[in-house]
């Protein structure tokens, strides 16, 4: 060291003057950098918190990743101390020499410049590992792609506390890199651009500005969404489109960008794809590419594990940032790696498709069935009829042969949709591990169709009318015969033993399914949603198995439906199911289930589930006989019984409320829910049940309009209700003048304080009626909390799950009472007040002693008051960090996201002693907790193809979905709809099908016409719509087609207040008359030319099927004994 004169401190200053001003280590970026500045806000944030060493960046090849890097280097590199940027480790670190150099480097860069040559590796990460011990240093390692670099550079020793590093990597970067040793490392995942922040990158290198000129615009937003915020993709497309002004050049490079990538970005994507570890890593790769985006993560997995080892090459493919896996489980892949992939088996036969290992396209999958030009480097092959007919591709035949399958001798993945195969199945190879085959055209498997490697078939929308294996299918697990609606028998399917999934669902024909079914022991889902004819009760022997007896020639019943013992997910909605005999509901075997939905049925009563100590979602909705459940399992997660119109109560085995989610709406007899509420109309309640409260009675027939939980309230009784909830006992009346309401202490305010007195002689303190008058003050939405505070520590917020909405300028009165006395001591100063947020004007309030004589028993007040007082027990999911109690059960963001509250709400409540976050997602059991782990498993279904979306089960007040398909795989053209539906109808004049067609009016609170617009997007993407359309004068909404109320209200209740207006039919029917016959003339000219343009799309259907239509009619157990019989 060197002690400075004034003169080379002088020399210093200079030096680093003239340093600062040429910036030889600052990296030169673009001054026009979308987003930039917040995702620096983001990395600065978490290099100031002082717990942390490490960031790693993370993010696939072109994200932005290094030019992030270099934006934090310069914006610290004056203030930072020993800094130093290492680019591009992973391409430049290829040998030993290459290591050095950049340990070299490093070195030198942290120890202030000193270059000190050292001819191996492991000393020079010795020398750097003694450096970071002691210097505080901001180091930046680019595109590191593996953990020996790390170590070879930085080694495994400590670090100074002071000093931070950041990582850049394609990599997902794994906690065990950090986790042996003193590292502290936070990952950050590398945003992409939005669609603002694109359109600004790209007219930055096509227009030199931030918007696109006139007439460009919608090309512009077609470039933006097709590079889906890539930041390398951007700026290269803006550099070709930049070279011509014109919008026929721009339209051919888009075009020829949306078939291939540009060498630019090829060279950095390709990079993820070939240091991928293993073969069969790659060729995961390429088929999730090709075929199964957006599809189900386990679905795919246990189709490709055999072949690719799917699960653990899954993992390394969204480690490698190649792959991401939604929070629906589905597989996501960025468009660019997709389009990469394609390129890929694309040069693999740039002009022979028919060479190539997958065909995805199905123009030209459509030109090798038609010429019989397959090879046997096939692989996968995709072909969609359906898709062909929209583009207006000319097709010369719909029917095709299988001669071009026969040549497919690699065959594995096979995807049809409405094709019409003639010939021998003979020759079809004998790999083939996934057959989809929408619209599957034969009545019957094909016999010579080798099926042993199967692991998944799907043969929705068939023709099959009988379901029988050819033979033993050891390999097959997922089973989907959906909206089969011809098929009336399934057989054999113990030739299926290691099948685990099974769905059935809309097989309106089914009567018959063999018994074997009982015995699939792996079997774990099974969907027979509107399978009626196999579950619904019949006469005397008409559910029976006919077996010839050798002894007496006779038969024997089978006395039950054999239900596997293994089911974990069971799915019998829409199925009318009774409590018989044969289809008994007590699942007494079934110990294993997760998931049962039972919704749409006829039973009065349930058996006992407590021993279904797996159970975690029960779903009875529509269930419209249900009078009580009783002693549901304490395991239970989520019930839903929405529009149970006949239930009164519900018990659990605990006797206690322990539901994370549970809808109710529409039960408006439900009167009780153990642990949860009671609400009773007086008029239904002795005058012991009221105690002290009992002169309510005289007033027993008087109504108000009841509102706050809009489940309970909707088409509940107007007449005077008690309330039961958190041991407070509540009612709301009109203005009423009884000496029983004067209160002990009065205020003409909202609020009031008092002194606990001491008792009268033998009198003992009992609790607090607490009171308060009020009138609306216009808002609809009322939001108040009624709050108590003591001297000695009590602290209870409560807000009723319902109260009284007195007309317009009348006058309401709330009256509770609360059981706290054994809280309250002589002397302790007591204060209440009515906390109004929204909608109320407090006119006064007033609270009253109540007490009861000393040698009153508690069994005698049980006695006399049938309804157990909890509070002061277990509330400790309703407790504020503070100490407080937030006795409420719901959740008032909702609210506040509407625009009902003002965003200080929260501390008008509780004061400035709380963050209001703590009450975010408030739900009915109170603080919002961790979830079951079988919540994630249900609602993401493994391995099913057309399984149920369960997502909008899982909020809170939202209502179950009554159908399940799979959005990436739904066909729903108005043709192919239509000739399903002409397939099943019933030419029987007593009995036909039909397809539920209704029309839903509902009054929905939109704002503008954009949120209504939003909200047509919404309901247009759900299946069975046939018309959507709005009043925003009336502020009514009306759906029709074949749809769930149910569903369409949980939908738009996510965004908008809602209420269910009317459900009925979509036409009425037909009246006798001339007004009638008048008006349906005028429709005539119309409904004929719906009709002839029906008939034309049918014939066209026909030219390719001839099995179109079917036609079957149905006859009673009289005519035919053996009409349903299990076989």
């Amino acid at each position: 060291m060197c002690s400075f004169t004034p003169e080379a401190e002088c020399q210093k200053k200079i030096i680093e003057t003239i340093y600062e001003k040429l910036d030889c280590k600052k990296f030169h970026l673009p001054n026009n950098l979308p987003g930039m500045a917040s995702r620096y806000e983001d990395i600065s944030s978490i290099i100031n918190e002082p717990n942390v060493n490490f960031i790693a960046i993370c993010g696939m090849g072109g994200s932005g990743k290094t030019t992030l890097a270099k934006y934090i280097y310069n914006r610290n590199l004056k203030s930072s101390e020993n800094i130093c940027f290492l680019e591009e480790i992973g391409g430049r670190c290829k040998g030993h020499d290459d290591l050095l150099q950049l340990q070299e480097q490093l070195l030198s860069e942290i120890l202030g410049g000193k270059n000190r040559k050292i001819p191996s590796v492991s000393p020079v990460t010795c020398k750097i590992e003694e450096a970071l011990q002691t210097k505080k240093a901001f180091i930046i390692l680019d595109d590191i792609s593996e953990y020996a670099q790390l170590e070879a550079l930085l080694g495994t020793g400590k670090i100074n506390a002071q000093s931070k590093i950041i990582i850049t990597s394609r990599v997902q970067i794994s906690d065990q890199w950090f986790e042996s040793r003193s590292w502290r490392c936070r990952k950050y995942e590398m945003k992409l651009l939005n669609d603002d922040e694109s359109l600004d990158l790209l007219c930055g290198h096509t227009f030199i500005s931030k918007f696109p000129t006139e007439g460009f615009k919608k090309l512009s937003v077609q470039a933006v969404h097709h590079c889906e915020g890539n930041p390398l993709a951007l700026e290269v497309l803006g550099r070709l489109l930049a070279e011509e002004n014109s919008l026929q050049y721009w339209k051919s490079t888009l075009r020829s960008f949306e078939t291939e990538i540009a060498f630019g970005i090829q060279c950095i994507l390709l990079r993820s794809y070939e240091l991928l570890p293993h073969h069969f890593n790659r060729q995961l790769f390429l088929h999730i590419a090709c075929f199964f985006v957006g599809k189900d993560k386990d679905y795919v997995e246990k189709i490709l594990e055999d072949d690719c080892s799917a699960i653990s090459g899954i993992k390394i493919l969204s480690n490698r940032c190649l792959l991401s896996v939604s929070t629906k489980n589905k597989l996501m892949m960025h468009n660019l790696l997709q389009e990469m992939g394609k390129d890929i088996v694309r040069q693999e036969a740039i002009k022979f498709p028919a060479k190539r290992s997958r065909v995805w396209l199905s123009s030209d999958s459509y030109k090798i069935m038609s010429k019989g030009e397959g090879s046997e480097t096939v692989e996968g092959l995709t072909l969609d009829m359906e898709m062909l007919r929209k583009e207006e591709f000319p097709i010369k035949s719909l029917k095709l042969k299988t001669d071009a399958l026969n040549k497919m001798d690699k065959l594995k993945l096979l995807h049809f949709n409405l094709v019409y195969l003639d010939g021998s199945y003979e020759n079809v190879s004998e790999d083939l591990r996934w057959l989809c085959w929408f619209g599957f055209h034969l009545k019957t498997i094909p016999s010579d169709l080798s099926m042993g490697k199967l692991v998944a078939l799907d043969l929705s929308y068939s023709k099959l009318e009988v379901f029988e294996p050819p033979m033993v299918l050891q390999s097959l697990k997922i089973l989907n015969l959906k909206d089969s609606y011809n098929l009336v028998e399934i057989r054999n399917m113990s030739r299926i033993p290691h099948l685990e999934t099974l769905i059935l669902w809309n097989c309106h024909s089914l009567v018959r399914v063999c018994d074997s079914i009982g015995q699939l022991a792996s079997l774990a889902l099974l969907n027979m949603t509107g399978c009626k004819k196999v579950c619904k009760r019949q006469k005397r022997n008409a559910l029976v198995r006919l077996v010839a007896s050798s002894f007496s020639g006779g038969v024997a019943e089978q006395p039950t439906f054999s239900f596997p013992q293994s089911l974990k997910q069971l799915f019998l909605k829409d199925c009318h199911l009774e409590c018989t005999d044969f289809f008994p509901l007590n699942f007494r075997f079934q110990t294993s289930l997760k998931y049962l939905n039972l919704g749409n049925s006829l039973f009065e009563l349930l058996p006992c589930y407590e021993h279904l100590k797996s159970l975690r979602v029960l779903d009875l909705s529509l269930c419209l006989r249900l009078k009580w459940i009783l002693c549901l399992p304490s395991t239970l997660t989520e019930l839903y019984v929405y529009y149970c119109k006949s239930l009164e109560k519900i018990s659990f085995q605990s006797h206690r409320f322990t539901l994370q989610e549970f809808g109710y709406e529409g039960c408006i007899s439900l009167s009780q829910i153990e642990g949860f509420i009671k609400l009773v109309p007086i008029a239904k309640l002795e005058e012991n049940d009221l105690g002290h409260m009992n002169w309510l009675k005289e007033y027993q027939n008087r109504e108000i309009c009841l509102v706050g939980d809009d489940e309970l309230t909707k088409g509940r009784s107007p007449c005077v209700q008690i309330l039961y909830e958190f041991g407070i006992m509540s009612t709301s009346l009109p203005d009423i003048k009884d000496p029983n309401m004067k209160p002990d202490y009065v205020s003409k305010e909202s609020s009031l304080s008092f002194e606990v007195p001491s008792c009268p002689m033998i009198r003992k303190l009992k609790g607090l009626d607490v009171t308060f008058r009020y009138t609306i003050s216009g808002d609809d939405y009322m939001a108040w909390f009624c709050k108590i505070s003591t001297t000695n520590g009590v602290d209870l917020m409560y807000n009723p799950k319902v109260f009284g909405k007195p007309k317009f300028g009348n006058v309401g009165i709330w009256l509770s009472y609360w059981p706290i006395g054994n809280t309250l001591d002589i002397g302790d100063i007591v204060n209440v007040s009515i906390v109004v947020m929204s909608g109320l004007e407090v006119q006064e309030c007033g609270v009253s002693l109540v007490y009861v004589d000393e040698n009153v028993t508690k069994e005698t007040l049980k006695n006399n008051m049938d309804w157990e007082e909890i509070l002061g027990g277990d509330l400790s999911g309703f407790q504020l960090s503070t100490g407080a109690y937030y006795l409420c059960r719901r959740d008032f963001y909702e609210l506040m996201n509407v625009g009902k509250l003002t965003l200080d709400w929260f501390r008008i409540l509780v004061g400035d002693t709380i963050d209001d976050t703590e009450v975010r997602g408030w739900r009915k059991t109170g603080r919002p907790k961790q979830l079951n782990p079988s919540f994630t498993e249900l609602k993401n279904f493994q391995c099913i193809i057309h399984g149920p979306q369960l997502e909008e089960v899982y909020k809170i007040a939202k209502m179950p979905k009554s159908s399940f398909v799979d959005k990436t795989l739904e066909f729903t053209s108005s043709m192919f709809g239509k000739t399903m539906k002409s397939s099943t109808s019933s030419k029987s004049s007593d009995t036909t099908i039909e397809k539920r067609s209704l029309k839903v009016v509902l009054k929905v609170d939109f704002p503008n016409d954009k949120e209504k617009i939003k909200a047509f997007k919404k309901l247009s993407r759900l299946s069975g719509i046939d018309s959507i359309s709005a009043d925003m004068k009336d502020k009514k909404l009306t759906v029709t087609g074949d749809i769930d109320p149910v569903q369409i209200v949980a939908i738009l209740r996510k965004s908008w207040h809602t209420e269910l207006v009317a459900v009925g039919p979509a036409k009425e029917e037909k009246r006798d008359g001339k007004k009638e016959e008048k008006r349906d003339g005028k429709k005539e000219d119309k409904d004929d030319d719906q009709k002839k343009k029906e008939e034309a799309l049918l014939e066209a259907y026909k030219s390719y099927n001839p099995y179109m239509p079917h036609y079957y009619s149905t006859h009673s157990v009289e005519e035919n004994p053996n009409a349903c019989a299990i076989c």
